[in-house]
């Protein structure tokens, strides 16, 4: 059964490819291309391919923006704090929980001394600066990966589609106390991720990885995908 929904989400994800011109990655983006206000983004990640639902690339993120009352975030204001800074190649990760964790995974991975890593929701300006070449070790790991966004303008909240969407889609494709289905590699740099909950489900994400999915959902991404307008 999950196997046949990850066809179907998949397949949806490939119309969506096709009628919004192709996959980008965060390295070739600007603001100043033709962002939708509101969406779900869904990265892949090079090197990371399918095993049990068909050939291509795996989702190794998913993510949307503005899911409290009142949240004024842009899919591009949250997409470029994932990104990092285009003049200087750095970034925050202070901002971007998916900068943390690739950032943590890379100091697992190469034995990095970064103890200020993750530490806070701000930091010095001393610290801000021993941490820039790092920073921009995850800007080139994030900018690679290619990605696809869904435009779902609907108002910020809890209940929005673009929340129903994101975590049904998490849930999906975690592996998190079930069969292991579109395993990671095993270079996948996530295995190197401080957090369980990366690592057992095989994705950038903490958030929902351990909940059931709604099979329903995947009716409403193909509706949203067929109303995609063509390249932006």
């Amino acid at each position: 059964m999950r196997t046949n929904d990850l066809q179907r989400f998949y397949a949806a994800l490939s119309v969506l490819k096709r009628r919004s011109g192709g996959a980008r990655t965060l390295g070739l983006c600007s603001g100043q291309m033709k962002w939708p206000r509101r969406g779900v983004y869904f990265f892949g990640e090079l090197g990371e391919e399918r095993s049990n639902s068909g050939c291509g690339l795996r989702v190794v993120r998913v993510g949307t923006h503005a899911l409290k009352e009142g949240g004024t975030t842009t899919l591009w204001d949250r997409l470029s704090q994932h990104r990092g800074h285009s003049s200087s190649g750095s970034g925050n990760h202070r901002g971007s929980i998916f900068r943390l964790m690739v950032g943590q995974s890379l100091i697992a991975q190469r034995g990095y001394e970064y103890p200020m890593w993750g530490k806070g929701s701000n930091a010095p300006k001393e610290v801000r600066i021993t941490e820039v070449p790092l920073e921009c070790e995850v800007s080139k790991v994030i900018g690679a990966m290619p990605f696809l966004w869904l435009a779902i303008d609907d108002k910020a909240g809890p209940t929005s589609s673009r929340g129903y969407i994101e975590r049904n889609s998490i849930a999906l494709l975690s592996n998190l106390g079930k069969e292991a289905l579109d395993a990671p590699s095993p270079e996948w740099l996530g295995y190197r991720c401080n957090r369980s909950r990366v690592r057992a489900s095989g994705l950038w994400n903490s958030n929902h990885v351990d909940e059931p999915y709604d099979p329903g959902f995947l009716a409403t991404l193909e509706r949203l995908v067929e109303e995609t307008e063509g390249e932006p």
